[in-house]
């Protein structure tokens, strides 16, 4: 492996990055070109007296979390012991690992708590002793979000990953393959294996079908750096131990009893495509009684939530709409925003059917307290939830060929074509229509806000507690609000429906319509008798009265 060392240099008062008495600050990172595949780490370092030093190095095969492990070892290993050290990484892998889990796996003889050796347990003994009798405090910071400190550190990083990859010759390049090879074999998922088992390269390998999508389109090739170290992929095993370690931390958990199965059923799931057709009436039906109901909680780790993904039943109904919201990360889904809850509500004929697709999603990504303050879904409950390319199969099935109604549906549409060409799905805008109920709203209210909560008020309708914008319940609000915004142009229309050619029903014009009012005899004559009530009080009438 190699290391570099660039040497300390004065402190600059006008730096951001102020030192701190008696601390040494650290900013570290870690980036892979493939993973696994040329890596490097970088750490920031800036001592109390206001020197700061650049530490960067990298390997030929690696991968991005062993990258950001080595990136807080070589701060530990290069800062003076005497001081308290404060470690920044955008890697929660690393936060939480040496934080929460750790002690876990070293009780368990490094054994994570699905009885699988503990990847990477080289550099977690070595980061471990580093820490024994130094006062380390561990932060995570958001990774490419403008953190001068991360931007630094990730910098230095990508230095790391040129060095790893100067003088490769066609000897390294084999030695390299067979690296790869070895890494790809002892990480392979068997066939019987379920998604949630699955632990490939170091936890932090997305999909290759998502790689292959990042790589063929260059206009989103600034996506490419965030696919290599994304700050927020966890992998399934570590979540695993999130939830094991959210439940002991529970007051009434006793270290005594085993784990109750209960507590991990979410995590043992099968997400294939007959386990979530059936989940919707697993969750009805009660079928698991000693499973506790999902009480709607998703400001903490909960286990219990149990996805609806119902086999689209009315297809092929010519009359399907599907009223549709979605909460994600952020605003845009071309700087690594993604969607974190799905919610659906159908109607067939301008009715309600019943059916409804509700999921949560993990991002594989950390979000800002701003977002997560507006839908109160936190990052602690996401974790054990499927990741987008597990549920996409049924998502695109249950919304294909129907009428999509959403309230500013560009924005659901761009992020829901991302994530559906992120798992090979490029044709999901064609097989849908799409109804902006926003648009609507402005046309029918010019110059009012047309928000779902100011349309909720003049409407009249769909009045419930919205603390959160929950994406089921907005769908289900809107879905009132769209019928109540159209419910004139059906069921108080004055055209009336007439048999056309070919026995279809068509609609008379208004003007036929107005046309058999002027011509009623009624009205005419009424009209006469008005007339002559007049004609003492205005002889002049008498004469126009003799033309009519």
């Amino acid at each position: 492996m190699s290391e570099n060392s660039t040497s300390a240099r004065s402190f600059n008062t006008s730096n951001p990055l102020a030192a701190k008495a008696n601390t040494t600050v650290a900013y570290t990172d870690g980036a892979c070109k493939g993973n696994p595949g040329a890596g490097g780490w970088g750490a920031h370092l800036i001592f109390s007296d206001g020197r700061t030093q650049d530490l960067y190095g990298g390997d030929k095969v690696t991968t991005n979390n062993r990258m950001e492990l080595m990136g807080a070892i070589q701060a530990l290993t290069h800062s003076p012991r005497e001081q308290t050290l404060e470690i920044w990484t955008d890697s929660s892998y690393v936060k939480k690992g040496i934080t929460e889990w750790i002690e876990g796996w070293k009780k368990r003889g490094w054994k994570t708590a699905s009885k699988k050796p503990v990847a990477n347990q080289d550099l977690w003994q070595q980061l471990d002793a580093l820490c024994q009798q130094r006062d380390v405090a561990w932060h995570w910071v958001k990774g490419h979000a403008g953190h001068a400190g991360n931007e630094k550190a990730d910098e230095l990083a990508n230095l790391g990953v040129t060095s790893s990859s100067e003088n490769f010759d066609t000897a390294n390049l084999q030695d390299a393959a067979k690296k790869k090879d070895r890494l790809m074999t002892d990480n392979k998922q068997s066939p019987s294996d379920d998604w949630l088992k699955f632990d490939p390269l170091g936890f932090d390998m997305m999909d290759d079908e998502i790689e292959a999508e990042f790589e063929s389109d260059a206009t989103e090739s600034n996506l490419l750096e965030d696919d290599n170290k994304d700050d927020e992929i966890i992998s399934n095993d570590i979540l695993v131990e999130e939830n094991r370690y959210q439940y002991e931390n529970q007051p009434q958990y006793n270290a005594s009893e085993p784990m109750r199965n209960t507590v991990m059923s979410d995590i043992d799931t099968n997400m294939d495509t007959e386990v979530n057709a059936n989940l919707k009436n697993q969750s009805e039906n009660n079928i698991e009684t000693d499973v506790p109901a999902f009480d709607g909680d998703t400001s903490r780790a909960n286990p219990y939530f149990i996805p609806l993904l119902p086999k689209p039943i009315h297809r092929h109904e010519s009359d399907r709409q599907l009223i549709m919201d979605t909460e994600t990360t952020g605003l845009d889904p071309m700087k690594g925003d993604r969607i974190i809850e799905v919610g659906i509500v159908e109607l067939v004929g301008r009715k309600f059917t019943g059916e409804k697709l509700h999921v949560y999603i993990n991002p594989q990504r950390g979000m800002d307290e701003e977002v997560i303050r507006i839908h109160g879904i936190s990052e602690a409950f996401l974790t054990d939830k499927p990741t987008f390319d597990q549920v996409a199969q049924s998502l695109y099935d249950f919304m294909d060929g129907a009428e999509i109604i959403a309230h500013n549906a560009t924005f659901d549409m761009n992020f829901l074509n991302m994530e559906f060409a992120k798992v090979g799905m490029h044709d999901f805008a064609e097989r849908v229509r799409v109804t902006d109920s926003l648009m609507m709203a402005k046309q029918q209210y010019p110059g009012q806000k047309n928000t779902l909560d100011a349309l909720v008020r003049r409407l009249d309708v769909g009045k419930q507690d919205r603390t959160f914008h929950g994406a089921l319940l907005d769908s289900e609000i809107l879905a009132e609000v769209y019928l109540a915004m159209t419910g004139g142009q059906v069921t108080l229309a004055i055209e009336e429906d007439t048999q056309a050619d070919g026995g279809h029903t068509a609609h008379a014009s208004f003007a036929d319509l107005a046309s058999l009012l002027v011509e009623s005899s009624s009205s005419e004559s009424a009209n006469q008798s008005w007339y002559r009530a007049l004609v003492d009080d205005y002889p002049a009438l008498k004469n126009k009265m003799q033309l009519l």
